[in-house]
């Protein structure tokens, strides 16, 4: 304008010149070299002459995982650092097989939200709102639930068979962090976690054994 003033067309039009210019640099993909370390940015970038097809593909959701274990449940990721071509997507996947009596343990995933679809049996589950309202149900084959990011949340089979389910996150790399494990499975001495937890020393002693704690 002769005057010097910006009008908002002008402003628009700047915008738009600039959104341009980005879009012309933008990558198709960015799948992670996993010879380096991750990043909250997400993996660098393969050098495309290094790209193949194997990077966007991952093969390991078709095995049962193994529930011979303390939760009687397991958990196979395909998140980044197993599934490359999902680096800088926000979006992995994960199967859980938990067995009759077995429990995804209280957990988080400051990372990422996560949708949950039942192919097999029956599971509990819920969450604990940071308001400590508590959203639990019941979910049979083919139901599907939310767990919005960084809630405490978790699964039990509430069947007499195996239950199937499969995961997915709008993240690549969710992160997991399993309140019972934080807790006992690491060396906050004694003490510090019954202050914390309003345990008494046998009660911690107990479960820092039970998870292989010590302190």
């Amino acid at each position: 304008m002769a005057d010097g003033r910006t009008t908002p067309l002008c402003v628009f039009l700047s915008l738009l010149l600039l959104l341009s210019a980005a879009n012309g640099l933008e990558q198709d993909f960015c799948v992670g070299d996993l010879s380096f370390s991750d990043t909250p940015a997400g993996y660098p970038c393969k050098e495309v002459s290094e790209v193949t097809c194997d990077d966007f593909v991952f093969r390991g959701l078709a095995m049962p995982g193994d529930t011979s274990n303390l939760i009687m449940a397991a958990v196979t990721p395909a998140f980044v650092s197993q599934f490359p071509g999902v680096n800088g997507l926000g979006i992995s996947v994960a199967r859980l097989d938990i067995a009759p009596g077995g429990v995804i343990p209280l957990h988080t995933h400051p990372g990422g939200s996560e949708l949950l679809v039942v192919i097999e049996g029956t599971i509990c589950a819920g969450f604990i709102s940071s308001a400590n309202n508590v959203y639990v149900t019941t979910l049979n084959k083919g139901d599907t639930m939310v767990f919005p990011p960084g809630q405490l949340h978790f699964q039990i089979n509430a069947g007499d068979f195996p239950a199937l389910a499969f995961v997915s996150f709008n993240s690549p790399n969710p992160g997991l962090q399993i309140t019972a494990f934080a807790l006992f499975a690491n060396s906050l001495p004694s003490p510090l976690v019954e202050k914390v937890t309003f345990l008494d020393d046998e009660q911690v002693k107990k479960l820092k054994k039970v998870l292989g704690g010590s302190g």
